[in-house]
C-alpha cells in the first residue's frame, strides 16, 4: 500500500481510532481532534468497520464503479474501421462525428494510433 507522508491515518490508525469510538467510549468529535482528522471522517470510518470489520478500513480506489460518459461501442469500432482504411485522426473524426481528441484517445486505447502499426495486422 502507498500511504503519502501527510497521510493522518495509516489502516492501522483508523482501527486505533475505530476502537476507541466503539469500545472505548469516545465521542466522535473528541476522537476527530485526536486523530487530526473531522468528525465526518470518524463517523465514516466507524460506519465501514461496523459494516465490514477490520476489512472496511482498507484504503480503497477512487475509480467510478461505471462511466456513463464512455464513447459508445459502435463509435470505437467505427474509428478503428477507418484506421484500417489509414484514414488520418482528423478524417477519421470528420467521419465519425467526435472530437480529435476522443478519436486519438480511441486510437491509442486500440494499439492504433500511428499510421504503421495496424500493417503488421493479418486483416489489411
Amino acid at each position: 500500500m502507498n500511504i503519502h507522508k501527510n497521510a493522518p491515518l495509516t489502516p492501522k490508525g483508523r482501527e486505533a481510532m475505530v476502537r476507541n469510538v466503539i469500545e472505548g467510549g469516545l465521542t466522535k468529535a473528541v476522537a476527530a481532534l485526536q486523530f487530526n482528522v473531522t468528525a465526518k471522517t470518524v463517523a465514516k470510518w466507524v460506519e465501514r468497520f461496523r459494516a465490514e470489520g477490520v476489512d472496511g478500513l482498507r484504503d480503497r480506489s477512487s475509480r467510478p464503479h461505471s462511466s456513463p460518459g464512455q464513447t459508445p461501442a459502435a463509435t470505437c469500432a467505427a474509428v478503428e474501421t477507418f484506421r484500417r482504411q489509414r484514414h488520418t485522426g482528423k478524417q477519421i473524426a470528420l467521419e465519425v462525428g467526435v472530437s480529435a481528441a476522443t478519436v486519438s484517445r480511441i486510437l491509442r486505447r486500440l494499439g492504433l494510433n500511428r499510421l504503421g502499426a495496424g500493417r503488421a495486422d493479418p486483416a489489411l
